[in-house]
């Protein structure tokens, strides 16, 4: 045994490690413990599994479900292997599956896409720390698409994640075969030749609306229609031992990219305008656990546009980041969000937007103002951990703008938290902005977050954050603390939150202000076994109550009652009523000609909806709202997260809703309509389409992409984007163009 050898065993949280010829070891309390394979040469990818190594060495098998039998043994037979070299970590299987090849669930190839998760699937997931909190996860389908995502904290998956690696799948009589060869570059672990890691491996039966795993995980740990399963919850998984990685390297990374394209831009006099441009991101590993990540003239030419909404409140509506350089280390950046829960609590909000909680920090105030694009110019980010710490830090500068009426900005972010108890961390962010928009100087955000997770479903966050803006000396604080029991048939969620006035994250995302919230949810989701094609029925009940954060005057009480029913097959049913009351200070224009007179308005509607289980040919949620909206009545048809796949590499994912509003003040119609379609090609090349019409304001967009992925790593895109005004008034034209772009990007990658 090597130097050290001792201690790392001493380390096992588990069994001890396999004796040769075993590779697996379980203990009475069902943990278990994995021997990795070491072999002179490496695995050929073909995904035949030929080698003379899956002859001689017996595999990792007796997966357990999750669900729907929770701790049952796995319906079809699953073997696996993990091995490495000096290069690569390596994780075959030979998936078995008794069912013909027209029943497996196989219709997606693109990379990382949400109906990936819907296929059958095998995944596994590497805690290279050995933390039990945080890891990796790489995955595919019978078709040999790429998966993979960041766990952080339990929770908060990070898809655009997208390190190099490859896998192949082949087919037998009797299932379905996969090879996985991860380089050992791609990954970050603690210093050393000897490791230990925590492991898991997954397998997916869609048709059956089975998951399993090869340690037990419970039926309430983050069981999500999200499709990434219980593989989150790390503290859970097996611990792989025997592994011996290389020294390490220099571990640089460049990745030029070359650009050229034509504009046009009717408003700004601009036609048929082209234009050409370099750049370049470097990264280099300072350490074996802490990566510095550097760009210089950054563009995102490439990146899909945004899906449009409806928004009929009073407030701000958020839009998820899709710029790659901040999507990749986001889960460090992430402040006051937990793991990831089987049913997220109410009013979370955290990093990723979406709930009341304010995002402190949202990177996409980064090279955007009032819907314009400001230049990036360069920057730094440093991610990883520093001993018992995790570090984020984070500078970028942007270029002044005319159009959207900036200076030339630094944006400063540093994110530090540490791991405390068994599932749990406390931290701190730290936010500047040097150029303020509320007035002259800078401003800043400070904050402080915990969050605790307690047995197997009992969850707390709470934080504190302030903020210092130029001529602002109070009410400019936000705190929060919630709790929350989320098992599987019963939860409670209790939350505080507040949000003051004058609380102006700079670099941050408040969808609303001054308010103090005050909510209460309860679920009580049974199981019948009377009923055979059910598999869970959910009761849903919670109040949110929301006064001014200063006057302590009610502005907002929402009540609402839900009732579901999710199926053996995956399909949901559901019925919910909400009551509102909202008071309004201000008069509220909802549309054009039509505003709302300051006043109490109180207002109860009902929805039904039925959703197909993503897993089908043909699935999407299919809802209608009616009932009382303000002082009059809406009517609402909306078709959503919908998919039609018309053959294995290629689908359409059309999306609807309309929206009939009736008021005493004036009635209008708000419609929105869009449509996706891709082709894939290859796991690695796909093209799509994303075009929309919004009846608010009479427009028609295209943005139409081919990707292609020609060596790991290394990318060619060609973009199409266009918009148009749809004014039927508009002489002699149903449409009247507004700006058009035609772009080729490509990036090159080097590994040192």
């Amino acid at each position: 045994m090597n130097t050290g050898g001792a201690a790392l065993l001493a380390r096992i949280d588990g069994p001890p490690p396999p004796v040769p010829p075993e590779v697996v070891n379980r203990d009475a309390a069902g943990r278990v413990t994995i021997r990795a394979i070491g072999l002179d040469r490496g695995i050929l990818l073909d995904g035949r599994l030929n080698e003379q190594v899956y002859e001689t060495v017996p595999p990792i098998t007796e997966f357990v479900q999750q669900s729907p039998d929770e701790g049952a043994p796995a319906t079809e037979k699953t073997e696996a292997w993990i091995m490495f070299d000096q290069t690569n970590i390596y994780v075959s299987g030979r998936i078995w599956d008794s069912g013909p090849p027209s029943e497996w669930v196989a219709n997606e190839m693109r990379r990382d896409s949400a109906q990936l998760r819907q296929s059958d699937t095998f995944a596994v997931m590497f805690d290279t720390f050995y933390d039990h909190r945080n890891g990796v996860s790489f995955f595919t389908n019978p078709l040999g698409a790429l998966g993979d995502f960041q766990i952080t904290n339990e929770g908060n998956p990070n898809s655009d994640w997208n390190p190099v690696w490859n896998v192949r799948t082949g087919r037998f009589d009797g299932g379905w075969t996969v090879v996985m060869e991860i380089p050992f570059k791609s990954l970050r672990y603690r210093p050393g030749r000897s490791q230990i890691w925590g492991v898991q491996l997954r397998r997916n039966i869609r048709r059956k609306n089975e998951w399993g795993h090869v340690t037990r995980i419970p039926i309430s740990a983050a069981n999500s229609p999200s499709g990434f399963g219980g593989i989150f919850r790390v503290s859970e998984a097996a611990t792989l031992t025997g592994l011996q990685v290389p020294a390490a390297s220099k571990n640089i990374e460049i990745k030029p990219y070359g650009i050229g394209g034509v504009t046009t831009d009717v408003s700004a006099g601009l036609r048929n305008a082209s234009d050409g441009d370099f750049g370049v991101d470097l990264r280099y590993g300072v350490t074996q656990n802490l990566t510095a990540d550097f760009t210089y003239n950054t563009d995102f030419a490439q990146v899909e546009a945004d899906e449009q909404q409806v928004n009929l409140t009073r407030f701000s509506l958020f839009f998820p980041e899709k710029l790659e350089f901040f999507l990749e280390g986001r889960g460090i950046f992430s402040f006051a969000q937990g793991g990831s829960g089987r049913r997220g609590p109410r009013g979370r909000g955290g990093g990723r937007g979406g709930g009341e909680t304010p995002t402190v920090f949202f990177s996409r105030r980064i090279g955007l103002e009032g819907g314009e694009i400001v230049r990036i110019l360069g920057g730094a980010r440093v991610t990883g951990k520093v001993g018992p710490l995790d570090v984020g830090a984070l500078s970028i500068q942007t270029d002044e703008s005319l159009v959207a009426g900036t200076e030339s900005t630094n944006f400063t972010v540093f994110r530090v938290k540490r791991d405390i108890l068994r599932r749990s961390n406390a931290g701190g962010i730290f936010t500047n902005r040097s150029v303020s928009r509320v007035g002259e100087g800078t401003s800043q955000t400070y904050g402080i977050d915990g969050t605790f997770s307690f047995f197997d479903s009992v969850n707390a966050v709470t934080y504190f954050a302030q903020t210092r803006t130029p001529g602002v000396a109070e009410n400019d604080k936000s705190y929060q603390a919630q709790i929350a029991y989320d098992g599987d048939r019963y939860g409670l969620t209790l939350n505080h939150l507040v949000v003051e006035d004058d609380f102006t994250p700079e670099v941050g995302f408040v969808r609303r202000e001054n308010f103090r919230l005050t909510s209460a949810s309860g679920r009580f989701s049974p199981r019948p076994q009377a009923f055979e094609l059910v598999r869970q029925f959910i009761f849903e009940g919670g109040i949110d109550y929301f006064t001014t954060a200063d006057e302590r005057l009610l502005e907002t009480r929402t009540r609402k009652f839900r009732f579901d029913t999710e199926l053996e097959n995956s399909d949901r049913f559901g019925v919910s009523l909400t009551n509102n009351y909202e008071l309004l200070v201000d008069p509220f224009e909802m549309s054009d000609g039509v505003t709302l007179p300051v006043g109490g308005y109180g207002f109860t509607n009902a929805e039904v909806s039925f959703a197909f289980g993503a897993q089908r040919r043909a699935s999407g949620n299919l809802s209608f709202t009616a009932g009382d909206f303000w002082s009059g009545d809406i009517k609402t048809l909306a078709y959503s997260s919908a998919r039609i796949s018309v053959v294995d590499q290629f689908s359409i994912e059309p999306a609807v809703s309309f929206n009939w509003v009736g008021l005493p003040e004036g009635s209008f119609n708000t419609n929105l309509a869009s449509a996706r379609f891709n082709i894939t090609f290859t796991p690695r090349m796909f093209f799509s389409g994303l075009l929309q019409y919004n009846s608010g304001d009479d427009t028609w967009s295209n943005n139409l992409r081919l990707r292609w992925e020609w060596d790991p790593g290394s990318e060619l895109f060609v973009v199409y984007t266009e918009d148009r005004d749809t004014d039927p008034f508009v002489p002699d034209h149903f449409s009247e163009l507004r700006n058009r772009g035609f772009v080729i990007k490509m990036t090159r990658l080097f590994r040192f």
